[in-house]
């Protein structure tokens, strides 16, 4: 059984030179903040909403929405998927595709 994702306009990119990303994005590409967290900043590009996140480097991210996260991430496992990283908290996760893509899914919040 498969379970539905929708995709957000959110693309994530993750660096360890956090605050020259974030600068460039700004100054150089002219990008607008529309959200700013110590760790986290979000950039309005138009058609998409670009974050950049302070940490390891894993490439572009793109951000998916579940109706039901435990069931999703349990389908995308047995799928192949493997998990990058995970956060039980909030409920969300990292995951790579068996071709290398590594997506975020996260639980959709009433109203998403």
């Amino acid at each position: 059984m498969s379970y539905p994702l929708s995709a957000t306009r959110d693309v994530i990119i993750r660096t360890e030179r956090f605050e020259d990303a974030v600068r460039f994005y700004e100054s150089v590409l002219g990008l607008k903040i529309v959200q700013r967290s110590e760790s986290l900043v979000g950039l309005d590009v138009g058609a998409f909403r670009l974050y950049v996140e302070h940490g390891a480097a894993h490439g572009p991210v793109f951000d998916f929405l579940a109706a039901n996260f435990r069931a999703a991430r349990a389908a995308l496992l047995a799928a192949g998927c493997s998990i990058e990283e995970e956060d039980a908290s909030v409920p969300r996760c990292y995951l790579r595709d068996p071709y290398g893509l590594v997506f975020n899914i996260d639980q959709r919040r009433s109203g998403s």
